[in-house]
């Protein structure tokens, strides 16, 4: 028998301020984009810094505590896994990848009030749950 991983681990900061939703069933979760930059020399010998956009998404009380104490700028470690949807576009079939953060962890001081900077929090997020909104038209 092979097994199988589906793990994601980012430290970046966060490209707007998570905004609180919910399903047609009443699940609650939060979607914001998490931005990690690389660097590196170009042919010149410049150095270049590059930027990836990563889609995130949190569940219930996971969901609650990024709207509560995350900002826009806020650093974090986000662990998760992928998970990739598919709707269609002028008749094409195009595919949306994101983040099912799992865990998180606060690493700066930014707007997190009453909550430690450094407290990992965790969420077991339905297998099955996909977010409609999250679709980029």
């Amino acid at each position: 028998m092979s097994k199988s991983v589906n793990k994601v681990i980012l430290i970046g900061h966060l490209g707007q301020k998570p905004e609180m939703k919910y399903t047609a069933k009443g699940t609650a979760y939060s979607q914001f984009s998490l931005a990690t930059n690389s660097n590196y020399k170009d042919a010149n010998n410049n150095n270049v810094e590059k930027t990836e956009w990563h889609t995130i998404v949190a569940w219930t009380k996971l969901a609650e505590i990024c709207t509560k104490y995350l900002d826009k700028g806020s650093l974090i470690y986000c662990e998760g896994r992928l998970q990739t949807s598919t709707y269609e576009k002028e008749g094409t079939k195009q595919y949306f990848t994101k983040i099912v953060m799992e865990n998180m962890t606060m690493l700066d001081s930014k707007k997190t009030g009453d909550a430690p900077a450094t407290t990992d929090y965790s969420s077991a997020p339905e297998e099955s749950q996909t977010v409609s909104e999250d679709l980029p038209f």
